[in-house]
């Protein structure tokens, strides 16, 4: 079916996938914005927030953030979040560091993070930054823990700038008194909206011509219930989109309409 559906419509590739090149990233204003304040925070080496729906684009608007930092300067570390202890983040911390532990203090792990860090900082003259992803999903005293990963020196020397990214309500868990010391680091904050009738049709036609294609595949019919279907969210405008196109060419169409984005419907949540 795949292989049908792109000769039907000439794509050179799986259209709306999630693996998008970084060059091929539609810059729209919002993650503009975004990575103009993410760039001043970890300038500052303080926090930044990127919130968002779930399918809003907070992954690819911290990826591409991220992929402008140059590699011989900036070291990234990437985690992603969960409801366990902090022990779990360290653990992951230690694996994305490379760092073997013979231990499961948890002083003891935060102590060689802590060392690694320093040591990437004014050995390897690098720039770190931790991006902890789903951050929402987190403890409420694991973000009092985290605030201590960013201390060093006496809270003298700002090493370890951090982006936090979640679902809304990570900014009601900041609020509490326990995520005070590590909210009040927060210098950039980004929330991701739900695009526009007009940034969907952008959206679309941009994501068109990364696999070949120079015309508009979506009447006005399919547009609009491809932007109320997901709720003008991307994630779910690509699976409709590509859902669409799979249907129009079962049925012979050269143009998607909203019939065919009904049918794509049926198959996602």
């Amino acid at each position: 079916m795949n292989e049908n559906y792109r000769n039907f419509f000439g794509l050179k590739k799986e259209p709306f996938g999630a693996d998008i090149a970084m060059k091929d990233i539609l810059q729209t204003d919002q993650l503009v914005d975004t990575k103009a304040r993410l760039d001043y925070e970890i300038r500052l080496g303080a926090v930044g927030l990127v919130t968002g729906e779930v399918g809003s684009g907070k992954s690819t608007a911290i990826r591409y953030a991220e992929g402008n930092l140059h590699p011989s300067e900036y070291r990234s570390i990437y985690v992603t979040a969960s409801s366990g202890s902090i022990m779990e983040l360290y653990r992951q911390l230690l694996s994305e560091l490379s760092i073997h532990r013979s231990s499961n203090s948890k002083i003891t792990m935060l102590r060689l993070i802590k060392k690694e860090i320093t040591d990437l900082v004014l050995e390897k003259k690098l720039k770190v930054v931790l991006i902890v992803d789903e951050a929402s999903l987190l403890r409420l005293e694991v973000f009092a823990e985290l605030h201590t990963i960013c201390q060093f020196e006496k809270d003298s020397k700002p090493y370890l700038p951090m982006i936090l990214a979640g679902q809304n309500n990570l900014i009601d868990k900041l609020s509490y008194r326990s995520s005070q010391p590590l909210a009040s680091r927060i210098v950039a904050r980004s929330h991701l909206q739900a695009t526009s009738l007009d940034g969907m049709k952008t959206y679309l036609e941009h994501h068109l011509t990364i696999v070949g294609i120079e015309h508009n595949l979506f009447d006005q019919t399919a547009l609009t219930a491809i932007h109320q279907g997901s709720g003008g969210l991307f994630r779910k405008a690509n699976h409709l989109a590509r859902g669409a196109i799979i249907a129009a060419a079962a049925n012979n169409k050269s143009m998607v309409n909203a019939e065919h984005v009904q049918l794509a419907a049926t198959e996602i949540f």
